[in-house]
């Protein structure tokens, strides 16, 4: 092995990113290509395998929490991938089913949808509200049913939160799938969640899987943004992360030994 080749060697360990891929005459070797074509097609799956409601459902209700369903408008995987303002829009029975919710003024409505990675949703979702509500029962937030969403986009947590009257909104959704990450949870915190609100006015938490944030720290840096959201009265660009300086200077304590830095 050359010097060079044990550099791209060393660094090739370090990210999952398509780097040092090498070259067979003009081209990348037999192995990248067969690595690109399965990255490729887990993306594709990813995309259009259907979200098991039933089972995130299930799972959810496991942790001890009412659950409710909902869809988007639209009907299905083709018109959601073509119409996003559909998937950004409650059904007419799915508006109908969260008006029948009479309930007090909650703190947050967790929203859990399939966005574009149905796998990513199987894999973290429930993992992911396990963790948090060890932070929930300590601030003492009343939490809305949590919501299964099918074919649903960010924006539909508005509609939603709106719906239910809670003071924020957490959208747990699909990523859209890279080659290298199909199963990538992302988080989006809205304050006084309503229609009409833009993302700049949102807080993205990102990368929620197996390989990258963990599921205790995602829920670490949830419920900061919450607790700053609920005491501030807003999110999105005017409320920075500084969960990281929590971290750095010692309040892990809520980590799991191991999860702390």
């Amino acid at each position: 092995m050359s010097g060079a080749d044990d550099v791209w060697s060393r660094l090739s360990a370090l990210t999952p990113a398509r780097i040092g891929l090498g070259r067979a005459g003009n081209g990348l070797p037999t192995r990248e290509v067969l690595r690109f074509g399965l990255a490729h097609a887990q993306a594709r799956d990813a995309v259009h395998t259907p979200m098991d409601s039933d089972a995130v459902a299930g799972a959810i209700a496991a942790l001890g929490l009412d659950c409710l369903r909902v869809a988007s408008r639209a009907p299905d995987r083709a018109t959601y991938l073509r119409r996003p303002d559909y998937g950004r829009r409650l059904s007419e029975e799915g508006a109908t089913a969260l008006a029948s919710v009479a309930a007090a003024q909650a703190d947050l409505a967790l929203v859990v949808a399939d966005g574009l990675s149905a796998r990513a949703v199987h894999e973290n979702a429930a993992r992911l509200i396990g963790a948090f509500l060890a932070h929930a029962e300590k601030a003492g937030w009343r939490l809305a049913p949590v919501i299964v969403a099918e074919q649903a986009r960010v924006a539909l947590g508005d509609a939603i939160g709106a719906a239910l009257r809670t003071r924020a909104v957490a959208v747990l959704i699909g990523e859209r799938p890279g080659l290298s990450s199909p199963d990538s949870l992302g988080i989006y915190l809205t304050f006084d969640p309503r229609p009409g609100r833009s993302d700049a006015e949102r807080n993205c938490i990102s990368n929620v899987r197996a390989a990258g944030l963990t599921h205790a720290e995602a829920a670490f840096r949830l419920s900061w943004l919450l607790r700053q959201a609920l005491v501030r009265g807003l999110t999105g660009v005017s409320l920075k992360d500084e969960s990281d300086r929590a971290l750095e200077t010692g309040e892990t304590s809520e980590l799991p030994p191991g999860e702390a830095r």
